[in-house]
């Protein structure tokens, strides 16, 4: 039974976090240009590195982090900073020149890091990890790691119904609001990663 209140804990935590309905407008706006096969390899691809990164820290983030002297803020910072870019590119409509990158590119950077696998995920499964010490509870993590990424890659892989919806100027307005929102989200973490900074030289 033990074994399933962890993986509720840990699916609902993650979900929140990651917030997979958030995703999809972004996700909408960043692959606006793709066709269909490539939006869909955009969202397999994103969801993979997310899932790569999320299990990797799950299985060696305190020895990564220990040995980097990385502290949280520092990785709030670093992810607020490339998303503040990447919604800069939206609100001045850069963005709707990504039709001649690879695909994987704007599945790598910033969907599957730091839109998925951002500070906050990592933290997550960091702190789960560390509160567990049996291979039932360690197992659990994992499962819900996995459940999350099957939701987020489900929203991603069929938002194409809403591209069919809205069609291209709907993309378009879609990229303005995505584009703003990511900014606020950018905005929060730099912030976060000052005000974390300040009570770690208050609090010492």
């Amino acid at each position: 039974m033990g074994e399933f209140v962890i993986i509720g804990q840990a699916l609902v935590t993650l979900f929140v976090i990651m917030d997979p309905p958030g995703i999809v407008p972004i996700f909408l706006a960043l692959t606006g240009a793709m066709d269909a096969k490539q939006r869909n390899k955009a969202a397999l691809q994103a969801t993979t590195l997310s899932l790569a990164v999320i299990a990797l820290f799950a299985v060696a983030g305190q020895q990564i982090i220990a040995y980097l002297g990385i502290e949280l803020p520092a990785l709030q910072g670093a992810g607020g900073i490339l998303l503040l870019l990447v919604a800069l590119e939206l609100l001045t409509g850069k963005a709707d020149d990504a039709s001649q990158q690879a695909t994987s590119n704007i599945a790598l950077v910033p969907l599957g890091t730091p839109l998925l696998a951002g500070p906050g995920a990592i933290v997550a499964v960091i702190l789960f990890v560390q509160g567990e010490t049996t291979l039932t509870g360690y197992a659990g993590v994992g499962a819900a790691i996995v459940g999350v990424h099957v939701v987020i890659y489900a929203v991603m892989r069929y938002s194409s119904i809403i591209v069919r919806l809205i069609k291209r100027g709907g993309i378009e307005v879609l990229t303005r609001i995505s584009g703003l929102l990511l900014a606020a989200i950018a905005v929060q973490l730099i912030s976060e990663s000052v005000f974390g900074y300040i009570d770690g030289y208050l609090g010492g």
